[in-house]
């Protein structure tokens, strides 16, 4: 397995794989792997010639109050664990080579005015920018991103459908804990008490699957679930909505394609959950 830290070594790699007539596919990481990355890379290794895996803590998707400092960092660990499913090479750039301009952005302004993107008003414009900056230097055939963090997921789509990107996007299912928890890098935030409580995001998922129903008002769905997670003293709710899949816009009933997803502070950790509903 290779690591490159450049965007010129990078691009000369796959430049030769190119020629090579292999297909190449792309797992965009923050680093700080677990299972649900993991997952991420066993699908591109199953649909894949090359395997590329990126580790960079993109700074421009962090708030000025938010924990880019703090983020969870281990390369050497996270090497290991690609290495040991197959990936070909880990693109571990700086920050000074991924971004010569400030002000060069690229945003989808009409899916990121909801959910994440009301709490978080750059995020998603600094995660279309670091994506098309790697579908740019890697060039993949596929890209593969978790379902949990769902809008960003419809996003990067409308995003390639937007941009002509030649890239197949792949969504891959959420993968939890034991217990039910959806695998994060910030779930080592938690302490003891804190990983206990956010146990009310995946009950609150679980009930929400188990009252929903075709044509269902988004009351009867979604106050139940925010009972759940209000009865947990530790919990602090950003928010609990139902919107329609495609648009990320609020809906008043489950009478289309919907997506119900939560942002709930544990204690200080913010952390996401959601589940997916068809007509």
């Amino acid at each position: 397995m290779q690591v490159t830290k450049t965007v010129e070594e990078t691009r000369k790699q796959i430049k030769q794989w190119k020629k090579e007539g292999k297909t190449i596919g792309l797992v965009p990481t923050m680093g700080f792997l677990h299972e649900g990355h993991a997952s991420l890379i066993r699908k591109c290794r199953e649909q894949n010639d090359i395997v590329v895996v990126s580790d960079f803590v993109n700074p421009t998707q962090f708030g000025p109050n938010e924990d880019l400092e703090a983020y969870p960092r281990d390369f050497e660990r996270d090497s290991k664990l690609c290495e040991s499913l197959g990936a070909d090479l880990i693109f571990a750039p700086s920050p000074e080579d991924m971004y010569h301009d400030p002000h060069a952005f690229v945003s989808i302004d009409t899916l990121s005015e909801t959910l994440c993107g009301k709490t978080r008003p750059i995020h998603f414009k600094g995660v279309c920018t670091v994506v098309t900056k790697l579908f740019h230097i890697v060039a993949p055939d596929r890209a593969y991103f978790g379902e949990k963090d769902a809008q960003q997921l419809a996003i990067i789509r409308k995003m390639v459908k937007d941009l002509n990107f030649d890239i197949e996007i792949v969504g891959c299912p959420i993968v939890r804990e034991e217990d039910g928890l959806a695998k994060s890098s910030r779930n080592t935030y938690l302490n003891d008490k804190e990983r206990q409580a956010a146990l009310c995001l995946s009950r609150a998922v679980k009930t929400g699957k188990e009252v929903i129903y075709i044509g269902a008002d988004a009351k009867e769905v979604l106050n139940p679930m925010k009972a759940i997670i209000e009865a947990e003293p530790l919990a602090r709710i950003d928010y609990v909505m139902m919107v329609d899949a495609l648009t990320m816009q609020p809906i008043e009933k489950a009478d289309r394609d919907v997506l119900v997803a939560m942002a709930v502070y544990i204690g200080k950790t913010r952390l996401i959950d959601n589940f997916s509903y068809g007509v």
